[in-house]
């Protein structure tokens, strides 16, 4: 019997797979990649009895692979928070799945975990930017202000890391990062005074996100706002979490960052209005590659041509 675990590789994934990891050790192989790599069911040829635990990739997205490991006699565990198409009925499938706006993955596990290592789910829901979800979370710990601040910013760097269309482009690879923050059950310890591994988290986040603020708006109305970051690593690197930023800075407008690529097209992050969590993934979904969630979604390839009818869709998606 082999078993794998299956998650994506932003802050959301990883948290959750180290709660389930802590309550339940297991020698699994690890399947994940870049944040936009989510259909990762497809790496896996598993045989009768073996387990799989899929967290944080889109159920719809990996809907013909899903249906392969289960004839091949796998058994499932599949905890997500993004649209999931058709959800298969099948005795060996256990499916977690919540597409409420204020949610996430590693809040869904916390849930089936009892609130076990509540707060590595803090972290988990901070990265995905849901801040209103971790502060309530975070109550039911006994920690100040000053810590939950760390645990916010830890979640933000484990996000920002994932991001950026190859593992180069990454400070860790997702996976190398899980072995990293596995040890530790509470995230505080992570972060605690002198962890180099910490620290070039957040010095690259800090260095990035300086750049990003240099950049004007390509458009902006009260609605929306556009933003197009050049083909450099740095900016690879930020997009998501520039477009989080943006996002609490102007809780009524929904934001894009575009990121250009090297074939002249663009890789594109949405956030719908903090004040308005609704439209982000029906709008990508109009463009090939696209997919996310209502609060926040993106498209892995949007073609230059098709600029100027995605600023245009943008503005009307939130008149």
């Amino acid at each position: 019997m082999a078993d794998y675990d299956v998650f994506n590789g932003d802050a959301d994934g990883i948290c959750a797979l180290l709660q389930l990891r802590h309550s339940e050790a297991r020698a699994a192989k690890l399947v994940t990649g870049v944040k936009r790599d989510i259909a990762l069911l497809r790496h896996i040829e598993p045989a009768a009895g073996d387990r799989i635990t899929a967290l944080d990739i889109s159920m719809d997205k990996n809907q013909a692979d899903l249906q392969r490991v289960l004839q091949a006699g796998a058994e499932v565990l599949y905890i997500d928070h993004h649209f999931p198409g058709d959800i298969p009925q099948h005795p060996r499938l256990h499916a977690i799945i919540n597409e409420a706006p204020d949610t996430c993955t590693s809040i869904l596990v916390n849930k089936h975990l009892k609130g076990e290592f509540c707060a590595w789910a803090v972290v988990g829901a901070f990265g995905d930017n849901l801040k209103t979800s971790a502060r309530a979370l975070a109550a039911k710990l006994n920690i100040g202000a000053d810590q939950l601040g760390k645990l916010e910013n830890l979640g933000i760097y484990i996000n920002y890391n994932g991001y950026g269309p190859s593992l180069q482009d990454l400070h860790f690879k997702p996976a190398e990062l899980f072995g990293k923050l596995l040890p530790y059950k509470d995230p505080l310890d992570f972060i605690g005074d002198g962890n180099p591994d910490f620290e070039r988290l957040e010095t690259g986040y800090r260095q990035d996100m300086q750049a990003a603020q240099q950049t004007a708006p390509e458009v902006a109305s009260d609605n929306s706002a556009v933003f197009i970051l050049p083909d450099e690593a740095w900016a690879r690197r930020v997009s998501g979490v520039y477009s989080n930023d943006l996002a609490n800075l102007h809780p009524d407008r929904a934001h894009a960052v575009l990121t250009q690529k090297t074939n002249g097209n663009y890789l594109v992050s949405v956030r719908a209005p903090l004040n308005n969590k609704t439209g982000a993934v029906d709008l990508c979904r109009q463009f090939p590659g696209g997919g996310g969630r209502a609060a926040a979604a993106g498209i892995n390839d949007l073609p230059a041509a098709s600029l100027g009818e995605f600023i245009q869709k943008l503005e009307r998606s939130y008149s």
